[in-house]
Parts: C-alpha cells; sequence; structure tokens
C-alpha cells in the first residue's frame, strides 16, 4: 500500500461490495427522555438499575441491535489528576434506544500497559467507534491516544461487543512526522460509504483543530493517505460523518472545548467525503447543554433516522461519571439542509420494535453532599411481618472518602422521621463505592412488623470526599436530610430516595 507522509491526494478509489448486515425489523417508536420538565439532567439506567457510564463514544445499529459505546469513568478517572486510573471502554446493548444491557468491557484496561497509556498521568483516551468489515467480517475499532504518533489505536473483533484485540498503530496522513506522545490527532469518527468504502474523519491538534477526512485501506485499520486537510481550518473538533439522500455531513463542535458545557454544533456538506467541502452552519450555541459527540445513522425499514448525541459534561468536574446525555435525531429542510436543534424535553423516535419493558421511568437525579455533616433518610412501610433480608440503594462517591458509608434503619416516628437508636447499622468501605451511581446491595437480616413504619439513613464520617445518592420526584414519599450529624431531621415530601426493600 502506498502510504503519503506528507501530501493529502485528493483522489479516491471504490470498492464494491454487497449490502448485509441490515436491520430486518418493522420499525415502532419509542421515547427519549433528555430532562425533566425543569430542564434538568437525568440520568440513564441500565436494566439491573445502575446508571450507564459510557461516554464520548457512540450509537451504532449491528444485526438488529443497538450498541452503545463509550470511555468508562467509573473506576475514578478524572481528566487532569495524575493519580487517576484508567476505566477502559464500556458497551451497552439495547433493541429499544430505552432499555440497556451492560456488555462489560471492551478489552482488559487494567493491565500496566494500557493504564501507562491512558491514566491520569497522560492525556487519557477516548470515543470509541466501531464499523463492520464486510470484506474481513470483522468489527473494527478506533479510539483515541496520546502515546504515539498516529493518535489511535484499533482493534478487531468477532462480535460488536468484544473483545477486541489490538492490531497494528495505524498509519495516517497527517503529523506522521510528528513527535510521538504529544498532542497531534483528537477526536474522530469512524464511517463507511454506501459502497463499503471506510473513512476516518479527525480532528489535526498541530493546527489548533482543523478536521481532516483520510479514506482507510480495505481493512479499516489503516491510513491510505487519501484524505483532505481542510474540511475546517482550526477552533473546532469532535467530527461526525455521514451521508443523507447523496449529500455527505460533517457535523462537529464548534469551537472546541475539552468537557465543556454548552458548545456549539456547526456543520457543512459536499458531494464527496474527500470534499471540496461548504462554509460552515451553525444549528446550535450550546448543543442542548453538552459538547456535540456523534451523529448515528440508523437505518430502518421505515426509513434512516440520524441522531445527534452530545455529552452533558459537568465542566470538567472530578466525577464526569455523573454526566449525562442528549440524544434526538437531527431534523432536515426540503433542500438538505439541516434544521436549527430545538433541544427537546422528550422525543419519540423510529427505532426497533420495542419488546422489553421500560426497567426504571425516567426522572431520577443526583445528591452528593453526604459527608460528616450532611445525612439522608429515607422512610417505608413494612408489607408484611418477616425478615429484612435485602436492602439495595443507589450510590456514588466523589474523590476518595476516607470513611466509609454507613447505612442504618430505624424505627420512624410519626413524622416518618428515624427516632431512638439504629436497629441495624451496616457499613460499605470508600473502595466498594463507585463513581458511577450503582446499585449497594445489603443483607439486614433484620426482622419488620406489617405495617410499621421504618426510616433508611446513610451517612459518613468522612472528612474528605462525600457520597451521593439517586433521587426523584415521588408523590406521598417521605424522605429528608440532616446537616448537623444526625441531631435533628428536616422532611422533603414527594421526593424519594432509590432504594429496594425484600422481606421474606
Amino acid at each position: 500500500m502506498l502510504f503519503s507522509a506528507l501530501l493529502c491526494i485528493l483522489l479516491s478509489s471504490k470498492v464494491t461490495v454487497s449490502q448485509s448486515h441490515k436491520a430486518k425489523h418493522n420499525p415502532n417508536y419509542t421515547t427519549i427522555t433528555n430532562f425533566n420538565k425543569k430542564g434538568e439532567q437525568l440520568i440513564r439506567f441500565s436494566r439491573v438499575g445502575d446508571a450507564i457510564d459510557a461516554h464520548d463514544g457512540e450509537i451504532a445499529l449491528f444485526n438488529g441491535v443497538y450498541y452503545l459505546y463509550g470511555t468508562s469513568y467509573d473506576c475514578g478517572f478524572s481528566w487532569g489528576n495524575k493519580q487517576a486510573p484508567f476505566c477502559g471502554f464500556k458497551v451497552y446493548s439495547s433493541t429499544d434506544l430505552v432499555n440497556w444491557a451492560d456488555r462489560g468491557l471492551l478489552f482488559d484496561a487494567t493491565t500496566p500497559v494500557w493504564q501507562s497509556r491512558c491514566n491520569g498521568s497522560t492525556y487519557g483516551c477516548f470515543r470509541p467507534h466501531v464499523i463492520f468489515n464486510k470484506i474481513t467480517n470483522l468489527y473494527v475499532l478506533w479510539i483515541n491516544v496520546y502515546d504515539n504518533v498516529s493518535g489511535y489505536r484499533v482493534f478487531t473483533g468477532k462480535s460488536p461487543a468484544g473483545p477486541f484485540t489490538e492490531v497494528a498503530e495505524p498509519r495516517l496522513a497527517v503529523n506522521s512526522d510528528a513527535p510521538a506522545a504529544g498532542l497531534n490527532n483528537g477526536d474522530h469518527d469512524t464511517f463507511v460509504d454506501d459502497d463499503g468504502t471506510g473513512y476516518l474523519a479527525y480532528t489535526d491538534w498541530r493546527t489548533k483543530g482543523s478536521i481532516v477526512i483520510e479514506k482507510l485501506d480495505d481493512t479499516y485499520t489503516t491510513g491510505t493517505g487519501v484524505c483532505i486537510k481542510t474540511v475546517t481550518t482550526g477552533s473546532t473538533e469532535a467530527p461526525a460523518l455521514f451521508k443523507r439522500n447523496g449529500i455527505y455531513y460533517v457535523v462537529y463542535s464548534d469551537p472546541n472545548c475539552g468537557y465543556c458545557s454548552g458548545t456549539g454544533a456547526s456543520y457543512r456538506t459536499a458531494s464527496s467525503p474527500l470534499g471540496p467541502w461548504s462554509e460552515g452552519k451553525k444549528i446550535s450555541d450550546n448543543s442542548c447543554g453538552g459538547q456535540p459527540s456523534f451523529v448515528s445513522t440508523i437505518k430502518l425499514a421505515g426509513g434512516s433516522i440520524f441522531l445527534f448525541g452530545s455529552d452533558l459534561w459537568n465542566n470538567a468536574a472530578k466525577n464526569e461519571a455523573l454526566a449525562n446525555y442528549y440524544w434526538a435525531p437531527l431534523s432536515f429542510n426540503a433542500d438538505g439542509s439541516i434544521k436549527p436543534m430545538e433541544c427537546l424535553q422528550a422525543v419519540k423516535v423510529r427505532a426497533l420494535n420495542a419488546v422489553e419493558t421500560l426497567t426504571l421511568q425516567p426522572g431520577y437525579k443526583t445528591y452528593r453532599d453526604i459527608d460528616k455533616t450532611t445525612q439522608r433518610f429515607q422512610s417505608f412501610k413494612a408489607s408484611k411481618t418477616g425478615l429484612l433480608t435485602t436492602l439495595s440503594l443507589t450510590a456514588f462517591k466523589l474523590n476518595t472518602p476516607d470513611s466509609g458509608l454507613t447505612i442504618q434503619v430505624f424505627k420512624a416516628d410519626g413524622t416518618s422521621r428515624p427516632k431512638g437508636s439504629p436497629l441495624k447499622s451496616l457499613t460499605i468501605t470508600s473502595a466498594s463505592v463507585s463513581w458511577s451511581a450503582k446499585n449497594i446491595l445489603m443483607h439486614p437480616d433484620l426482622k419488620l412488623v406489617k405495617g410499621t413504619i421504618y426510616c433508611i439513613v446513610v451517612k459518613s464520617t468522612a472528612n474528605e470526599g462525600n457520597y451521593g445518592l439517586v433521587y426523584r420526584y415521588s408523590v406521598n414519599s417521605k424522605s429528608g436530610y440532616s446537616t448537623n450529624a444526625g441531631q435533628t431531621f428536616s422532611s422533603v415530601n414527594n421526593q424519594s430516595l432509590k432504594y429496594q426493600v425484600l422481606i421474606r
């Protein structure tokens, strides 16, 4: 293969490949909820009730199943913290864009090699994107790294959920003579054209954020040197390349701004991935509170949708595992131009047949204030007499608290607040609590009496770091808090912590 390290050749050859891996199901409609009615961020949960922890990636459709790929922050990765570990890349699957099953990590990121490449002492590793190669019959994963020259590492696997195995470092036309382990190339997208030709759209950091599109070889694992370097001319990043009705589009972050909330989104069009490209047009000033992440082409029997996604970052907060997402299809005018984004609270979209039942209704938010002074409580009425064999709470942590999380069960007073001494007290170590909101299972084996109201109290003696819980508004639920280490409690009506009790 001829590879040009210095010159981008504005020519391309095409490989004709038969169509396969197309969804065969009739489309149905499903509702994606982005915010509550106040416009506040909401948590998306997996089917088991843990918060989804996959960021700055994409949604792809393979063989009638949606796959959500993203960077994990669950183990405590924090950009700019030299002590932070690398958590790897997660994948979730769904048939309806609402109910997501946790499929685990794309590869083992706990090894010394991957920690040295991607932990907090580096720039980190981001942006997992997967495409299917009909020639090799393999799924190809590209990720953005900063430990080599190209700025990417590539993997192949036999399943869209992995495991993926690393192949040789890709060779790209842009910055191929730059020093390794520098800010060479950044956020990217992978795209397969109708004829089977693969492309990589990526950010050139040496020109302060210009977007490049380069043709990939037949394996989709490396570049060919055939590229265009002038899609944008700087101060942009995170391209998303797709095709609609014979027109090619690239949507991008405008301007570039790492971990920023409310970054603008613009787009350009062309008659070929290699250009020439039009001038940019802005479709949002704030990407609905986030930063552009992807535009996924989802081909269904009733037509294609172009699903825009942005990461609702917390402005480079130390716990970006709590960041959520905005997902909604792009809308187009008759001439093919993209309409300005409306930032919908909820949107109904075509999806595959929605055969699964929503495990958790949307509407959950987070508290993050449990430490040596602040406690939270939730009351509940025992549905029968028996042993409280299982108690579950959804909790997370910020930084590394220097004390564990204690969960106590009390009898309630006439105002549904805790009274007297705890009937049971259990402590969870700080290491057992994740940065993303996850279910914590406990087994109190405490006898309860039917009709009696009890209180769950969550507290800690942490001086450094703190813990948080998940809650939602719920009619007739009684919960509350204490800001003086449990000496007095204040009630909050119609608000419920996310919890479960099992009485046998």
